[in-house]
């Protein structure tokens, strides 16, 4: 099982098991509307967990180094672009539902969350697009972390504003809310960790 666990061939397990989700979920019930909706929050689920150890996978090597944190920031890249294909699976599903009950999915959504959403989704394809070296290189350096610090951020916020919005119907909503306020403070804390080693790194002997 190790071997699935690394590199691209941990990208095609993570995208083959998300695939086999959303398609047993919408073919158990007919590929009914609600089946779609399911897969619509299984996957809005699938896409936070495997977004959140990449936003934080250097903030954990910087505050406990070990062999789970290093071989998570190894793969923080691959895992990244398992995000991206759950949320384009996710982006499938959706707009499945749109197809299948146009009237229920626009009582549902509204201007506002399809510019969020669709920057949100801007800032994953251009992610995903950069996630290999020759775009790594032909992009710059500095150019990549600004786009993938942006992208990050701008994902992590809406994440939160996307629950918190529909905890006065379904309080379980505050849990995906606080993870993502959780990994906010451990990214920070890594950032302050890495800080004072350089800064004591910088002290003459």
């Amino acid at each position: 099982m190790s071997y699935w666990m690394n590199g691209w061939r941990l990208t095609g397990l993570l995208t083959a098991l998300l695939s086999l989700m959303v398609l047993g979920i919408v073919a158990a019930d007919g590929f009914s509307v609600d089946a779609i909706r399911t897969a619509i929050r299984a996957t809005a689920r699938t896409s936070l967990l495997l977004f959140l150890p990449t936003f934080i996978a250097s903030a954990l090597v910087a505050l406990w180094p070990g062999s789970k944190t290093r071989w998570l920031l190894r793969n923080r890249r691959y895992i990244g672009v398992g995000f991206a294909a759950s949320h384009g699976l996710h982006a499938i599903v959706i707009i499945a539902f749109a197809i299948r009950d146009p009237a229920l999915f626009s009582s549902m959504t509204s201007i506002g969350t399809l510019v969020s959403g669709g920057s949100a989704y801007l800032f994953i394809l251009l992610m995903a697009a950069t996630s290999f070296d020759r775009a790594v290189a032909w992009l710059g350096a500095r150019n990549w972390r600004i786009l993938h610090w942006c992208g990050a951020w701008y994902i992590a916020l809406s994440f939160i504003i996307t629950n918190a919005k529909r905890t006065p119907d379904m309080p379980l909503y505050w849990l995906p809310v606080v993870l993502v306020l959780l990994a906010i403070a451990l990214r920070i804390a890594g950032w302050w960790r890495r800080r004072g080693k350089l800064r004591a790194a910088s002290v003459p002997a």
